[in-house]
């Protein structure tokens, strides 16, 4: 990001200084010496003197001490031919300037210099941490390290982390600081071919958000049926409840059948989810109106959070990035105290080396590490574009990286105190307790712990409010990157219009949720969830290491890095990016393709056809990587092989800060 100059403010262009006079609000050189005014921060004055450059002459005319071109770039819109340039030709004792930038470029260079940033840091490094710190973190973790041999699964784990993970999200964030754009037009300065990559992650965000504030609305609707003196689901005495229903916290001696069913889970099923009004996805149900109340409410409230762009979002995450700690601080609290804690630690951190040999648990650790990150969604790179030029984004990759991964392993306490004292309760062993996974762990298990603890309304409350502002966070993070990955492509919508687009979107993601809203709207959620973002990202995030390390070129980039924070990335880093990284992604896609998971919901065994419909789904999007491919070679002119060579060449250069002019980087 520029920095604006003072009326007094010099910037050097030669090693020689010199004086010079100038007239106030105006801009002029002597002697190799370009004096700013504040009122021209866009014009380059030219020298009475100035000296065109012939054709010949322009190559090396265009090139300054600092490595810069002076070739001014919008940034925006395809290659034309009438483009606009300006170029800063040097000599020892004289500057020559030549300007041709027509009111279009001027207005491109506006809305280049006129982008927001954060306010100020902590509001990045807080968003970056509310959009990797989300429900997973609660709730699949602590299942997968459990199931993967619980303290043993923590060596994967790391594992990963160091060499797949944190390389990959220290590479979006520097992508996104340097080149400043969002997924889309930032392939344009790195390899055009490859834009379809942007388009891809804009549909995935869109299935993500189709699903995910589904859950947010779950949660919605728990924390609302939370403000009663008798928390819903800790009898079975309500108008939802079978006769199945059987509470293990009864005061009478009351034996737990094969069929017993506890009150929480017959809340959870039949009361918020009404999935016994749903023969399965052949045949959903109606919509549920209450959900669809709570969803409403739910994107009411990311719009009015995510209207104005970071500005505002950037003071949300104030409280929604930050309220999780503290709730997490005193549920970790509360459950060491209650009896049988104990047993739930043991069995969460009890080693089973044997489990290492399994080629599945390092799946498990990979997959989890990926998604836990989250890069790929576009977020990073939305992120990072609003930053300040030269911010340390080295040293945010590995603060937020290690809040993140310290978030998930604590979160395994909090889950598994709480399931510890469930089966001191019950007299039954703990993997008996814990065979529930995904959002059933948080709903049916969790939920009915809590409501035997003493002040179960107190703890259900801050509970559920903890899960939804996780939530917020997400979704804030993954429709910002749609936003910024729009809005960059076409800059013409972004100043006031950015309200609508913002409005316009909430509405396509509240239209597209419709479907989660169903009465058998959960397996809906499940499909999405494990078919159609899971590979699909995997298969992106691959393609985009690949397209920087190889094509870009990893030279290229880890000069870009120097010009950030004025050090190159050491050989771990280059390693990573080139080799280990895609490696890893290669790995986890494949070997979820090659064994894809059997799908299964309660009672109800998703059909073949299901799998078919989810891989369809995941193919969507990722369809448009090759589509753009091949309408890029058939609209570049030229040979098959100029064509080639031309759409993996970068078509725009990155403006880099200098003084008050933003050069562009060759």
């Amino acid at each position: 990001m520029e920095k604006k100059a003072t009326s007094n403010e010099t910037q050097p262009l030669t090693s020689k200084r010199g004086t010079s006079d100038c007239n106030e609000g105006e801009d002029c050189k002597e002697n190799g010496l370009l004096i700013r005014s504040p009122k021209s921060a866009l014009r380059l004055m030219e020298d009475g003197n100035k000296v065109h450059p012939g054709q010949g002459d322009k190559e090396e005319a265009a090139q300054i001490s600092n490595g810069y071109s002076g070739v001014q770039s919008s940034g925006m819109g395809e290659v034309e031919d009438a483009q606009c340039t300006a170029t800063v030709a040097m000599t020892t004792t004289t500057t020559t300037t030549s300007t041709t930038c027509g009111a279009e470029g001027q207005q491109q260079l506006m809305e280049l210099e006129d982008r927001e940033t954060w306010s100020k840091k902590i509001d990045f490094l807080l968003s970056v941490i509310g959009y990797a710190v989300d429900l997973g973190n609660v709730w699949r973790f602590p299942y997968i390290c459990y199931q993967n041999g619980g303290g043993a699964f923590l060596i994967p784990y790391t594992i990963m982390a160091i060499f797949g993970g944190i390389p990959l999200f220290y590479m979006e964030l520097a992508l996104g600081q340097y080149h400043r754009n969002g997924c889309i037009s930032i392939w344009r300065k790195i390899c055009p071919i490859f834009k379809g990559i942007g388009f891809a992650i804009c549909i995935i965000d869109l299935y993500v958000a189709s699903y995910y504030n589904t859950i947010m609305a779950w949660v919605f609707y728990y924390l609302v049926s939370s403000f009663t003196t008798e928390l819903p689901w800790t009898s079975c005495t309500n108008a939802w409840n079978t006769g199945n229903c059987t509470t293990y916290f009864s005061k009478d001696n009351i034996s737990w059948a094969l069929h017993s069913i506890s009150p929480a889970e017959e809340f959870y099923t039949r009361q918020v989810l009404q999935v016994h009004r749903s023969n399965g996805l052949d045949d959903l149900g109606g919509i549920s109106w209450q959900l669809t109340l709570c969803l409403l409410l739910i994107f009411i409230i990311v719009y009015f959070s995510i209207w104005k762009g970071v500005k505002t979002s950037g003071k949300v995450v104030w409280v929604t990035a930050t309220f999780p700690y503290v709730i997490l601080f005193i549920l970790l609290v509360r459950g060491a105290t209650l009896p049988g804690a104990w047993r739930g630690v043991l069995y969460y951190l009890k080693p089973e080396w044997q489990k290492l040999l399994a080629t599945e648990v390092w799946v498990d650790a990979a997959a989890q590490i990926f998604f836990s990150l989250g890069p790929g969604f576009g977020v990073l790179l939305a992120y990072a574009s609003y930053n300040k030029f030269h911010n340390n984004c080295y040293q945010d990759a590995l603060v937020t990286s290690t809040v993140n991964c310290m978030t998930s392993f604590v979160s395994g306490f909090v889950i598994f105190t709480v399931l510890g004292y469930m089966a001191e309760m019950r007299n039954e062993d703990v993997s008996e307790v814990a065979k529930d996974m995904g959002p059933s762990l948080l709903f049916i298990t969790y939920a009915e712990a809590i409501a035997n603890m003493p002040a179960s309304t107190f703890f259900a409350i801050i509970f559920f409010l903890m899960l939804l502002t996780l939530g917020l966070d997400s979704t804030f993070a993954g429709l910002e990157g749609v936003i910024t990955g729009v809005l960059d492509e076409f800059p013409h919508i972004r100043s006031k219009r950015r309200e609508f687009f913002v409005l316009g979107l909430i509405i396509v993601c509240f239209l597209g949720s419709l479907a989660t809203l169903t009465f058998g709207g959960a397996y809906v959620v499940k499909l999405f969830e494990e078919y159609a973002t899971g590979p699909a990202v995997l298969t992106v995030v691959f393609l985009e290491a690949v397209a920087v390390a190889w094509f870009y070129g990893i030279s290229q980039f880890c000069n870009d890095v120097k010009e950030m924070l004025g050090f190159t990335p050491g050989w771990y880093w280059r390693v990573c990016w080139v080799a280990i990284s895609p490696i890893f992604l290669l790995f986890v896609t494949c070997s979820f393709l090659s064994n894809p998971p059997e799908l299964r919901l309660f009672d109800y065994n998703y059909p073949y056809w299901t799998t078919v419909v989810g891989y369809c789904i995941g193919t969507s999007s990722i369809i448009c990587i090759p589509l753009y491919m091949v309408y890029r070679l058939v609209v570049t002119p030229g040979t098959l092989k100029e064509r080639i060579l031309k759409s993996i060449t970068p078509e725009t250069a990155t403006e880099i800060p200098f003084g008050d002019i933003r050069m562009n980087a060759v």
